[in-house]
């Protein structure tokens, strides 16, 4: 993660952003910068609004009042507001990343394991289909997948399995930005574990910008260098991971912690 702050550009900066349901505020106010290779988790209860801040991040809503600005390289810091539709769809394409919870919403189930790779590929411009088949299988092997299983569906995959083949998918491209929506969620403990030591490995060895919405505490301070805490839409607390779990100060906080510590 660079540390040098004073001199570096923000990857994605917020500020008071904010988005309602009806009449009902989901978020309110969320401020923040997010740096290169730093990963920012946000935590929270269900209904604290952290997933709804992820889904107007990573456009898959529209915020409502505030602004959203991305380092578009080689514009710098771009209001994600003016952009049009295609220049929406690009940066999904190339220079972001989406990890669902659910890896059946992030993966093509009808097509094979290699195919899913592929797409994102050909979805940048890559043609040749040797080469596209072998950097799937270099992905399938980084995610610890079985080059026996490349033209098999997704379909028949594990839970944890479909989890790292969505990952793959996501990371081929060498995207600036990865927005993970509790990304171990429904999965064994067994699983998790392991699909935490890989992404933890690809998170150090390819320097990943990442914003990681969950609710497990554990999962967080393995993962995140920084951490902001959501409370019925707001941020209440943020800072240095181990600070803000080793050291909390507002009440909900140590309410979170304290549960966790009781689990």
């Amino acid at each position: 993660m660079n540390d040098d702050r004073d001199t570096a550009t923000p990857l994605l900066r917020v500020s008071d952003l904010g988005y309602s349901y009806g009449q009902r505020p989901a978020c309110r106010e969320v401020s923040f910068d997010l740096y290169p290779g730093e990963v920012l988790g946000i935590v929270g209860e269900s209904g604290s609004g952290k997933s709804t801040l992820l889904s107007c991040l990573s456009g898959r809503l529209d915020s409502g009042p505030g602004h959203v600005w991305y380092d578009r390289r080689p514009d710098g810091l771009v209001d994600l507001a003016t952009l049009s539709e295609a220049e929406r769809r690009l940066l999904m394409r190339t220079d972001w990343g989406v990890v669902q919870q659910n890896p059946r919403d992030g993966l093509r189930m009808g097509v094979s394991a290699g195919a899913n790779i592929g797409e994102r590929l050909m979805a940048v411009g890559d043609r040749h289909f040797g080469t596209i088949r072998s950097v799937a299988a270099d992905w399938l092997t980084e995610v610890e997948i079985g080059l026996d299983r490349m033209d098999d569906l997704p379909l028949s995959f594990s839970g944890g399995m479909q989890q790292r083949l969505q990952i793959a998918r996501n990371l081929v491209t060498g995207p600036r930005l990865v927005f993970m929506d509790e990304p171990t969620g429904g999965l064994d403990v067994s699983v998790q574990a392991k699909l935490l030591d890989l992404l933890r490995r690809l998170v150090t060895d390819r320097s990943l910008s990442v914003i990681l919405v969950t609710h497990d505490l554990a999962v967080a301070r393995l993962l995140a260098h920084r951490l902001m805490v959501m409370k019925e839409g707001r941020v209440v607390e943020d800072g240095l991971t181990d600070q803000v779990l080793d050291d909390p100060h507002h009440p909900y906080t140590q309410l979170l912690v304290s549960s966790m510590l009781q689990v």
